[in-house]
C-alpha cells in the first residue's frame, strides 16, 4: 500500500519511500528553483551551435546559477564533477561535459537541477545544432509530445500508471522505444524522492495523485529499441543498438485540479526549433 506523509516545516527531509504532499511554502520554493533552470536552459540557446564545447556549455550554466544564488545539485552529486549533464543523439542521458564540441546536425539534451533556497529545479530540454535531419527532428517532436500528454494526466485522482501509459502509447505509436532503465521522480528539498515515475504503465495503476505531490516527468525515447547501456565511466547511458535518443523534462506539482509546472520556460523556448 502507498504511503503518503503531509510535510510539515518541522518534518525531516529524509527519503524514507512515502509520498510527500507538499504545501504552498514548497509551491513557491520550487516555483523560483524551476524559473531559475528555466532560465539557464534559455541562457544557452544561442550558444548551441556548431563547434561549441560542450564543457564550456557547463561552465557558463555553473556561472549564470551561482551568479543568482544557486548551487548546481549535480556538482559533486555521488562524485559527479559537473554542473550538468550534456547527452547527444546516441546518448540517452548524463553525458558528461567535455572538450567534445557539437556538430552540425547533432539533437542535444541538456539537464540542469539548481539548488536554490533548499529546493531542487530539475528539468532538461532538447536543442537542434544546425541543419538536423528529418528524422531527429520528429523523434524530438514526439518525445516532447509524450511529456505534455504525460502532464496532462497528472491531475487527482489519477495514477502514475496513467502517465506512464498516454507516454507509452503515443512513443510506441510512431514505433519508438520508451526507456525504462531511468525513471522520473519525486523532487523538492530531495534531489531524488518517492515516487518513482515510470514512463510506460497501464491506466488506474501505481499511487494515486493528490494535490501537494511534487515529482518529474521526464520520458527517454529511442529510435530503435528501449535498451540502454552505462559506460565505464559510470554515468554515461547510450542506447544499445546506437539508435537517436531524446529526453525533455519538467518539474510539477499537482494542484486542486491540475498541475502546476515549475520549469516552463520564460523566454518561451519551451521545444525546438528556438
Amino acid at each position: 500500500m502507498t504511503e503518503y506523509v503531509t510535510v510539515t516545516a518541522d518534518a525531516p527531509t529524509a527519503r524514507t519511500g512515502a509520498i510527500k504532499l507538499h504545501g504552498p511554502e514548497a509551491f513557491a520554493g520550487m516555483r523560483a528553483a524551476g524559473k531559475l533552470a528555466a532560465e539557464a536552459l534559455d541562457m544557452i540557446v544561442p550558444h548551441m551551435v556548431p563547434g561549441m564545447a560542450t564543457a564550456e556549455l557547463d561552465a557558463m550554466i555553473r556561472r549564470f546559477i551561482v551568479d543568482r544564488g544557486g548551487v548546481p545539485a549535480t556538482l559533486g552529486y555521488r562524485g559527479y564533477t559537473h554542473s550538468s549533464c550534456i547527452s547527444t543523439n546516441h546518448v540517452v542521458c548524463h553525458g558528461i561535459p567535455s572538450d567534445k564540441t557539437l556538430k552540425n546536425g547533432d539533437i542535444v539534451n541538456v539537464d540542469v537541477t539548481p539548488l536554490l533556497d533548499g529546493w531542487h529545479g530539475d528539468t532538461s530540454r532538447m536543442y537542434l545544432i544546425g541543419d538536423v535531419p528529418i528524422k531527429a527532428k520528429r523523434l524530438v517532436e514526439v518525445t516532447y509530445e509524450c511529456l505534455m500528454l504525460g502532464i496532462e494526466m497528472a491531475r487527482p485522482g489519477n495514477h502514475l500508471g496513467d502517465i506512464g501509459d498516454v507516454i507509452q502509447r503515443h512513443a510506441e505509436k510512431h514505433r519508438y522505444g520508451v526507456v525504462r532503465d531511468f525513471c522520473g521522480h519525486g523532487v523538492g528539498r530531495l534531489f531524488h524522492d518517492a515516487p518513482e515515475v515510470v514512463h510506460a504503465g497501464r491506466p488506474g495503476t501505481g499511487p494515486e495523485l493528490k494535490p501537494g505531490m511534487i515529482f518529474t516527468i521526464e520520458p527517454m525515447i529511442n529510435t530503435g529499441r528501449p535498451d540502454v547501456k552505462v559506460l565505464d565511466d559510470g554515468w554515461t547511458a547510450v542506447t544499445r543498438d546506437r539508435s537517436l535518443s531524446a529526453q525533455f523534462e519538467h518539474s510539477i506539482g499537482i494542484t486542486e485540479d491540475g498541475c502546476e509546472i515549475f520549469t516552463l520556460s520564460p523566454g518561451g523556448f519551451d521545444k525546438p526549433p528556438y
